[in-house]
């Protein structure tokens, strides 16, 4: 049976489950969500998702959302991206929750300050107080990198899938790559993955088709 991501091509989190399905090799659709006019807000959509967000997966009579679980639930489904043992598995939900917390929790409210909102709220002082935060996590998985080749395991897993997620995007966000050689070189070898596409050639939506 084919799943159904529920999602749109800006959100860094439907990124994620869209990625982790493509490089799993997974079964799977998109179906728009019109954010920008309301579309997560519909009764349908909440009735789906009470907390009016995607990306929301659809397999069968099971409903999921949030990015970390969709992650976990594809790579269980397909076991493929999950590690090879327990303890890798632990590792690879440590480094879940980090970028949810630290990284991309914190880079999508700037890339959305940046870049989504009027220009005259975007507030300078909040954008910078939040990129010293990313800027600080981001030196974590920079040092990690410079040990490893892969955040959580011996392989790709949802662990890199998760971190590197917002980072694919191309609106600015204080993120610069080449200021992390380790992180660059970790992006390159996630695009050079067997199905890896940027987020607006994988996703439906994009700001182009704002303009």
């Amino acid at each position: 049976m084919t799943m159904i991501l529920h999602c749109f091509g800006e959100s860094g989190n439907a990124y994620k489950a869209a990625l982790t399905l493509a490089l799993s090799g997974a079964d799977w659709t998109p179906a728009y969500v019109d954010f920008f006019n309301g579309g997560a807000r519909t009764p349908e959509f909440i009735e789906m998702n009470i907390m009016g967000e995607v990306p929301v997966l659809i397999d069968g009579d099971i409903v999921l959302t949030q990015s970390g679980v969709i992650q976990d639930y594809i790579s269980s489904k397909t076991g493929k991206l999950g590690g090879k043992s327990a303890a890798e598995r632990r590792e690879i939900l440590r480094w879940i929750f980090f970028d949810n917390h630290k990284v991309s929790g914190v880079a999508g409210g700037i890339r959305y300050m940046m870049n989504f909102l009027p220009e005259d709220k975007r507030n300078a002082d909040v954008i910078a107080f939040q990129a010293g935060r990313l800027k600080a996590a981001l030196k974590i998985v920079e040092a990690q990198l410079d040990n490893t080749k892969w955040l959580a395991a011996s392989d790709i897993t949802i662990a890199d899938i998760a971190v590197a997620g917002y980072l694919f995007y191309p609106e600015p966000f204080t993120f610069d790559r080449k200021d992390y050689p380790n992180i660059d070189r970790w992006m390159d070898a996630i695009a050079a993955q067997p199905g890896w596409k940027a987020p607006y050639d994988l996703l439906p939506g994009s700001p182009a088709d704002r303009a």
